[in-house]
């Protein structure tokens, strides 16, 4: 069930990005998409009647370990994780990454998230 609305929540719009109200680097990715031209939908797991499930379900396909919450068994966090074109980027250094290494932008492009 969190697998079905994590997967209908993250193909409604281009760049979907599941985070936390108080998860600051939720906030670093969001405003480079939206310094870079990207109207992202952010969903607040925290926020959500079913946030706990489709967290554990993030965590599932980050490859956290059982148990995970606000982090993986090897301390890497389950939020912010990133969508782009309906598929699992991954998060803050998964993007970021992308970013410098110039492949963020033209996997965008290809997501219709910009028209540049």
């Amino acid at each position: 069930m969190a697998m079905d609305h994590v997967a209908r929540l993250a193909s409604e719009r281009a760049v979907v990005v599941f985070t936390s109200s108080n998860c600051s680097m939720g906030d670093v990715v969001t405003s480079l998409l939206s310094s870079l031209g990207v109207n992202a939908a952010v969903h607040d797991l925290d926020r959500d009647p079913r946030g706990m499930e489709m967290e554990r379900e993030l965590a599932r396909r980050l490859g956290a370990g059982a148990g995970a919450g606000r982090g993986t068994a090897a301390g890497t966090p389950t939020v912010p994780a990133v969508f782009v074109g309906g598929d699992l980027v991954g998060g803050t250094n998964r993007v970021m990454a992308l970013h410098l290494s110039g492949e963020l932008v033209p996997m965008l492009r290809n997501a219709g998230a910009l028209w540049l």
